[in-house]
């Protein structure tokens, strides 16, 4: 993502965060395939923290793997922020149905950057006919 300013944390400290945080609070969900980890989602209540995959296995339908064990953890809904520049981002999750329901000026992201939240609502099952039990 080339307009995400420098990296203010090094390797170290994001390994610890994840390990010391993300991991403990979230259910996270794996992407493997052999020894090689492909890419991850985290799920914090409804809220879809993260979801993350290796460059050269996008568009090959993990993410949507992810984001399909995601809905079905969290059958009432998912929420996400995503930064309004990430233009491939934003096509993903609307074509998975996410809507727009907030635009953020960036001053509660670490990179200071516009953002968007997105939500994913499930459309309404059919419904039984009145008077059934």
């Amino acid at each position: 993502m080339p307009y995400l300013p420098p990296q203010r944390r090094t390797h170290a400290e994001v390994t610890r965060w994840i390990r010391e945080i993300v991991l403990p609070q979230c259910h996270t969900l794996v992407a493997v395939r052999g020894t090689a980890l492909l890419g991850y989602a985290s799920l914090q209540g409804e809220l879809l923290e993260q979801l993350y995959l290796r460059p050269e296995v996008r568009r090959t339908g993990i993410g949507s793997l992810l984001l399909a064990e995601a809905r079905r953890l969290r059958p009432d809904g998912l929420y996400l922020h995503v930064f309004q520049l990430n233009t491939d981002a934003r096509a993903f999750y609307a074509h998975h149905g996410f809507r727009v329901v907030e635009v953020n000026d960036g001053s509660a992201n670490m990179e200071n950057l516009p953002d968007l939240t997105l939500r994913w609502t499930p459309a309404p099952g059919p419904r039984p006919p009145r008077g059934t039990p």
